[in-house]
């Protein structure tokens, strides 16, 4: 009897690199970019540049160590902290923040960054941007009550989330029980941006296969509505590629409003 993959993310071993290279390069055999890329960034733009979310702090909890739905909100947020659960990931990330040598090359994310604002020629600047915007990094842990123990942040204006629960849960109650956490970053009258991969069942990494939870429009939406949010913008883009090494039906964008 095939019980499906066990690997999760926050748990087992995770190569960042293949992870990136499968779905967020820009490799000739990378087929997801309309998805994984395209769609969170325009989005992003959209959301950041019309300035109906806005504020000084913005907390990003996102799978992996994923830059790019970052460089719009760079524009309008001067104080971003990345929260990351795992730590190959979190090194991953510092590596790219300080330009370290064998850091993962996002040239091509910067560029398109740039092309959407129409700066083309301002790659570098848009890169060194982002990357002074992000103040810190910080490891957290969805098992604890409170995901940043011991360290205390402070309550941001806009809270940032890509693929990151589809990746940890396990079912609906896990579902509700992380989101609700990641809601506590965010002051009330904030916003949440989440963009959720849907009818996800799993992924492969590196040769692995990992589980990933899957969910509906509906239940993300609702999930929202029972935490207190309320939401004002909603994207949905379906699958755009053929592809064996992940299953989902859909790419969803939505951005809600903490009322309490």
């Amino acid at each position: 009897m095939d019980c499906g993959p066990q690997k999760f993310y926050h748990k087992h071993d995770f190569d960042c690199r293949s992870f990136h290279d499968k779905y967020f390069s820009d490799k000739p055999d990378m087929v997801f970019a309309d998805d994984t890329l395209k769609f969170p960034m325009v989005n992003c733009h959209y959301v950041f540049s019309s300035g109906f979310v806005k504020g000084d702090l913005l907390i990003d909890v996102s799978m992996s160590s994923l830059i790019h739905h970052l460089y719009s909100a760079c524009d309008g947020f001067k104080d971003i902290i990345m929260l990351k659960v795992n730590e190959k990931c979190n090194l991953e990330t510092s590596k790219w923040k300080d330009a370290r040598t064998g850091a993962y090359s996002w040239e091509h994310i910067s560029a398109h960054a740039a092309k959407l604002e129409g700066k083309s020629t301002q790659i570098q600047d848009k890169d060194q941007q982002l990357k002074t915007a992000i103040g810190h990094i910080v490891g957290c842990d969805f098992e604890n009550e409170d995901m940043t123990y011991p360290v205390e942040l402070p309550l941001a204006d806009c809270v940032s989330s890509l693929y990151i629960l589809e990746a940890i849960c396990k079912d609906e109650d896990d579902y509700m029980r992380n989101l609700e956490k990641i809601s506590k970053l965010l002051k009330p009258g904030g916003h949440m941006i989440l963009v959720s991969v849907l009818n996800i069942t799993y992924y492969m990494v590196g040769g692995e296969k990992f589980a990933a939870f899957r969910s509906e429009e509906m239940f993300v939406k609702n999930a929202l509505q029972k935490l207190g949010f309320v939401i004002d913008y909603c994207a949905v883009q379906r699958r755009r590629n053929e592809s064996s090494v992940v299953d989902y039906d859909a790419v969803m964008f939505i951005t809600a409003c903490k009322t309490n």
